[in-house]
């Protein structure tokens, strides 16, 4: 009898430690998602979305104003103002998207419209990315084309989002990953090489970070971890730009 009641009392303990367990797994990660549905982050999950993002958007602004100070000529500011906007307003779109989802998630129709926007501004950053080098740069007669098709591409993964939104998540990897490296090709191309280390570098970072995107339910704080991969990337970019393409601010100081 004394054997049974310490096995029953073993099994208590073991089935204790196994619940405590799982409620600490379950504060910061839930399970994986079904396919072709979105993951459910934890409250600690979606606060690091949040903030992870949000911290970013006044230095984008400063930033943006800044390479447009910088700007010598009207194309110079056209093409600042570009590249600003869709670097704030990637992380403006991000931080709204994740706090309704967050604190408003009952709100099911503003939430699914913000998530669609998220996902879209993911191609139009990528567009405003490459468009200072693309704009700024000489290129070839064939190559010049880039420029358009680049937000053409951008239009279609927009239209890809509104229409088949959450529907088939390797397609949009793909679509994603296919726009990042398309411009590469006629970027690397350029006869001024400079800048391309480090735009190579943040590219590199990018993609690094999409095993984060994908791994929602598997990597706690995943896509947390994503946003930060983000943010190093464009950094890593946005230095390239102010540095290579726009006058320093040296320049600036000797002027005053």
């Amino acid at each position: 009898m004394a054997d049974c009641s310490c096995d029953r009392r073993r099994k208590i303990w073991v089935t204790k430690d196994l619940c405590e367990n799982t409620d600490e797994v379950e504060k910061f990660m839930n399970h994986p998602a079904p396919a072709n549905s979105r993951y459910k982050p934890t409250c600690y999950e979606h606060a690091a979305n949040c903030y992870t993002h949000a911290f970013l958007i006044f230095p984008a602004i400063v930033g943006s104003a800044l390479l447009h100070r910088l700007s010598e000529d009207q194309w110079e500011k056209i093409t600042a103002w570009i590249y600003g906007v869709g670097l704030c307003a990637l992380f403006i779109v991000s931080t709204v998207f994740h706090i309704i989802s967050w604190k408003k998630s009952h709100l099911r129709t503003m939430e699914h419209c913000f998530h669609m926007c998220d996902r879209m501004m993911i191609y139009i950053f990528i567009a405003a990315s490459y468009a200072p080098w693309l704009n700024l740069r000489e290129l070839g007669p064939l190559a010049s084309h880039m420029r358009w098709f680049i937000w053409l591409m951008a239009a279609g993964g927009a239209f890809y989002v509104f229409h088949y939104h959450e529907k088939y998540k390797i397609v949009e990897l793909f679509f994603y990953l296919a726009m990042g490296f398309s411009p590469a090709l006629v970027v690397t191309s350029m006869n001024n090489t400079e800048g391309l280390q480090e735009l190579a570098w943040g590219g590199v970072i990018y993609c690094m970070g999409v095993i984060f995107f994908k791994s929602d339910g598997i990597i706690p704080f995943a896509h947390a971890i994503w946003h930060l991969f983000v943010a190093t990337a464009a950094a890593v970019h946005y230095y390239a730009i102010w540095k290579y393409l726009y006058r320093s601010p040296g320049d600036i100081i000797l002027q005053l």
